[in-house]
């Protein structure tokens, strides 16, 4: 452990500092300041002899969170990435953008403000390759079977990874341009810069990773010629099916997708031409009235879009009443709290409205134009409408974050025949493999809409399941079954 009176000589939670919002407004850089070795260290001494670390159990990875948050206050950093890449092979990645469930479960956090568990992560993984300590990782021997990974994201990284140090011969497809999934395209760059991914993907490459970006499975390679060239397949390409408003004027002109917004905006960080397959300029905020429909992550990350592309006004939408500023009751530690946050998109501006509902799109010449809407209450766990409250909003670019509802259908699925759940997610048993012998599947095609964390542990977690598979035994880490926790 670390220092062990150290959650009493330092009862305050300290974090790296955001940048100036009139400042980081102006660039696409991620908006935290830089944190020094210091204070971080002060931080890791708050880890506490707990006796029982509730914080592997919040942490789907099983990070083994006490050992390095000693080995950082102990200036033992080459140690504590060994650790940290024991458990996770993408901590760059949850340093930056899990919503940390780990310290949810921090036992300081029952009385006290949690350990900084989430930044002491993103501190090792950047200083190790600050300091060149990240290398590839290349297999002992070779096994001859070929395996491959269906979509780009944590899931199918992670299960590549994996199976390439095991020493099978990896292939990554994606249909999109480069490699990445969401983490590329989904994530905007103010949150995380693609460089983050770029490094780790030169690591992986250097290990014997294949990549085939710009390869739709079941399009450009048919069902046959994959199962006919690989020994085993992984299912990763995410829960890509989105939510819809089906409610009149949906038609218009102006109504988007958050994922046909927030990917224009990292393409033009990325340098591409920024001009859609017709030659028509993408779809921007600039100078326009946004409404952003949907209050979670998604919806934060148009929101600080909006706002760097010069928005004339924002307004995010959430039908769910605000949440309390402390812990609600019916999320006790050392579950996830529902509380109130605030995210650096909505301390950058915009205004947020709770316990709203959008009935009506409104457009002139095709276009929308405004909105209708009214206040809602729960009553008997169903939304009603409040009398009285109904309103109308100027809008002029409406975005859609209202979540994912499963995987894609068309197309790989029903091509392979996987048996499918009653959510519409794709069926596995204990090892992660589909109800086709040899295909197994990860993250949220089979988990459904939920957090990278669980992503990267379904990913490993089926690579184990793909090596037993192929060779009758694996040594691959699984870090947890596919009902180790209900789905979303």
């Amino acid at each position: 452990m670390a220092d062990p009176r150290g959650f009493l000589k330092h009862t305050s939670r300290e974090l790296p500092k955001r940048r100036p919002v009139d400042l980081r407004l102006k660039d696409w850089k991620e908006v935290y300041e830089d944190f020094a070795h210091e204070p971080l260290q002060t931080q890791a001494s708050r880890c506490m002899d707990c006796g029982i670390p509730f914080c592997h159990n919040g942490c789907p990875l099983g990070n083994l969170i006490p050992e390095w948050n000693d080995l950082v206050y102990r200036d033992r950093w080459r140690d504590a990435i060994e650790r940290l890449h024991a458990t996770n092979n993408f901590p760059e990645f949850t340093g930056r953008l899990c919503p940390a469930p780990c310290e949810a479960a921090c036992v300081l956090g029952i009385n006290q403000d949690p350990v900084t568990i989430k930044q002491v992560e993103v501190e090792i993984i950047d200083h190790a390759f600050d300091q060149g300590w990240v290398v590839p990782k290349m297999p002992d021997v070779q096994t001859g079977k070929k395996v491959a990974v269906v979509g780009s994201g944590p899931a199918g990284l992670a299960a590549a990874q994996q199976l390439t140090r095991a020493g099978h011969t990896v292939t990554v497809f994606e249909r999109a341009d480069r490699i990445g999934g969401l983490l590329r395209y989904g994530i905007p760059e103010f949150k995380m810069e693609k460089r983050h991914i770029d490094r780790r993907l030169e690591q992986m490459a250097a290990e014997g990773t294949q990549f085939r970006p710009n390869t739709n499975v079941g399009v450009d390679i048919t069902v046959a010629q994959l199962r006919l060239n690989y020994d085993a397949v992984v299912l990763a390409g995410g829960a890509t099916a989105w939510r819809d408003l089906p409610i009149p004027g949906r038609e218009l002109d102006g109504i988007h997708q958050a994922m046909e917004f927030l990917p224009w905006a990292n393409r033009v960080q990325l340098g591409d031409p920024v001009v859609d397959e017709n030659g028509q300029p993408p779809i921007t905020a600039k100078d326009k009235h946004v409404v952003i429909i949907g209050g979670g992550d998604t919806g934060a990350d148009c929101l600080g879009t909006s706002h760097r592309q010069g928005a004339a006004s924002i307004h995010q939408f959430e039908i769910m009443p605000r949440p309390p500023e402390t812990r609600a009751d019916s999320t006790p530690w050392p579950t996830y709290p529902l509380m109130f946050r605030v995210s650096s998109a909505h301390e950058e501006g915009g205004e947020r409205v709770f316990s709203v509902n959008t009935e009506e799109f409104i457009g002139e010449n095709g276009h929308v134009t405004a909105l209708r809407a009214h206040e809602v209450k729960m009553n008997a766990g169903k939304f009603e409408k409040v009398e009285g409250t109904d309103f109308e909003l100027k809008a002029d670019l409406v975005l859609l974050a209202m979540g994912f509802v499963g995987p894609e259908k068309e197309g790989l699925l029903d091509k392979l025949g996987v048996e499918l759940t009653d959510r519409g997610n794709v069926k596995r048993d204990d090892n992660f493999q589909t109800s086709v012998p040899g295909v197994f599947v990860a993250g949220d095609m089979g988990r459904g809409q939920s957090l990278i964390v669980w992503a990267i542990a379904e990913g490993r977690a089926a690579a184990a399941g793909v090596d037993r598979y192929l060779m009758g035994r694996s040594a691959l880490p699984a870090p947890i079954k596919p009902t180790a926790a209900p789905q979303r």
